[in-house]
């Protein structure tokens, strides 16, 4: 316990930098800190029985997923898809008496910035990679290679490893048995291979690695890994990587468990068990489109990088201190809630609200060179620090709390209630901009509105016209808001947002 304390008063580094990740030099905070129901608390749920310890830690967050398995006898476990802010593992083995021996992922994540090096080398335990790997696409930081059939052993407590690709060519799923139980697998640890309702998407090497042509090779993969896994026990219990509110899917559930069976009998992606043309079309088609972090972090999870074992302790700016960043360029960044923010904001901010969806959005409209200051509440901070370090989005230089101390004349934002919105349906001389989705779009919208998806607004500025009134909407005001933010940081001064509800608004578009 002692030689971790020492550890943890560093700020080790693991193998070479990256060359776009900064290093962290702010203090850190305790590995303890104070427990408050905030966003970032994980739900940790206790599956435990006879010999196997077994914990389900998800981040409702990012809908991801991490399991802590072993044997409560020897009192060993390994860490399965760990997130980044490791004090959860490490307070979970200190209560629990646990050694956590090994660390291990299910495959290279696009979504978030894998702990596991982190919780690794904070813990001395063996990191546990796939050596079932592409020769274009493979782990290139110190590991243990493991492959198809080979074993982790715990006492009576087995995790056998399946190459499972499609997903990702690397891609393992863990079988589970305990032999006090039986001698068939009993759980399946499936990563993004299959979820609750859906199975893994095979498009995003090439969407966001540049792998050409690999989302059909992929797609066949997948289902092939799907026939053999369905010759699996019936019973056999599905843990998957990710839940509801996940881009690694189309269809995933919020129900956090299934069965082999129930998959094969309700998951869509199983009637095509025996048609791999018709399951091939089926899995590329209406796959949501990938925020741009995505490709960062697929870079970053397989390559050496600097390692952050503690959560930030970030620096509350001065007036002075602000006012300098601004004037020196940094992007400033309001986490606030909507009604706040909509009456008075610091001019050309952006605005990003600090909900569970604060990572995504930050990592789509921020490149990660991009060194920002963050407005927000002071009780805030923590909470959106352990959401931005999950996707790795550590360039952070400071917080202001109350910008009204700040001497600037604050904006406010001019924003249209459904009354007011529906005259300018038939104004020629405004301009009505949709910021959902394509699909959202195109389930239904106002006659007049164009597309322009959020994450694509600020590259399609040419687009948007400076002579007529502009007003932003989307299902809820949030992706509004920040569409709104974009465009005045941009120039555009005749902006108007409508962050109402679109009920009665397009109905004439449903069909």
């Amino acid at each position: 316990m002692e030689s971790r304390r020492n550890f943890l008063k560093t700020g080790a580094l693991f193998g070479a930098a990256c060359l776009t990740s900064p290093l962290i030099a702010s203090p850190l905070v305790s590995l303890d800190p104070p427990q408050k129901e905030t966003e970032h608390k994980n739900s940790i749920e206790n599956y435990s029985a006879g010999t196997l310890f077994f914990l389900r830690v998800f981040d409702s967050t990012l809908a991801q997923t991490s399991y802590v398995v072993g044997n409560r006898q020897s009192n060993e476990v390994i860490v399965i898809d760990p997130k980044r802010d490791i004090d959860t593992y490490l307070k979970i083995a200190e209560e629990n008496n646990l050694k956590i021996t090994r660390v291990t992922e299910t495959h290279i994540h696009a979504d978030y910035l894998s702990g596991a090096p982190e919780l690794a080398y904070a813990t001395g335990a063996e990191l546990v990679l796939s050596g079932e790997t592409d020769p274009n696409w493979k782990y290139e930081i110190p590991h243990k290679a493991i492959k198809d059939s080979d074993k982790i052993i715990m006492g009576s407590i087995i995790l056998q490893a399946m190459h499972t690709p499609g997903h990702t060519p690397e891609s393992l799923t863990y079988l589970l048995t305990d032999l006090s139980v039986s001698s068939l697998p009993q759980k399946a640890f499936t990563g993004d291979f299959i979820f609750v309702g859906d199975v893994g998407r095979p498009d995003l090497l090439e969407k966001v690695a540049g792998q050409t042509g690999s989302q059909d090779i992929g797609a066949k993969q997948l289902f092939a890994s799907m026939q053999r896994f369905a010759t699996l026990p019936d019973d056999l219990e599905i843990w998957p990587g990710h839940g509801a509110g996940s881009f690694c899917g189309k269809s995933l559930s919020d129900v956090p468990q299934s069965t082999l069976k129930h998959e094969k009998s309700t998951s869509k992606a199983f009637q095509f068990i025996n048609d791999e043309k018709g399951f091939v079309k089926y899995i590329l088609d209406g796959q949501p489109e990938p925020p741009n972090y995505f490709a960062t972090m697929k870079q970053w999870n397989r390559i050496p990088r600097p390692l952050l074992v503690e959560v930030p302790k970030r620096h509350k700016l001065s007036a002075h201190d602000f006012l300098t960043a601004q004037k020196n360029g940094l992007a400033i960044v309001d986490a606030r809630k909507l009604g706040i923010v909509a009456k008075g904001h610091i001019p050309k901010s952006l605005h990003i609200e600090g909900n569970k969806s604060f990572s995504t959005f930050m990592g789509w409209l921020l490149n990660y060179q991009t060194q920002y200051v963050l407005i927000a509440d002071e009780s805030e901070i923590e909470d959106l620090t352990r959401k931005l370090m999950r996707i790795g989005m550590d360039n952070m230089y400071g917080y202001v709390s109350n910008p009204q101390s700040l001497g600037i004349a604050l904006k406010q934002t001019n924003v249209l209630s459904k009354s007011d919105f529906k005259p300018y349906f038939n104004n020629k001389n405004a301009q009505i901009i949709d910021v959902r989705s394509k699909d959202e779009y195109k389930s239904g919208h106002i006659a007049t509105a164009e597309n322009i998806v959020l994450a694509d607004l600020e590259n399609s500025l040419n687009k948007i016209s400076k002579d007529k009134e502009i007003i932003v909407h989307c299902k809820s005001g949030v992706r509004a808001a920040m569409g709104y933010s974009i465009l005045k940081k941009y120039g555009f001064e005749n902006v108007k947002t409508y962050t109402g509800d679109l009920d009665g608004l397009i109905e004439a578009d449903k069909k």
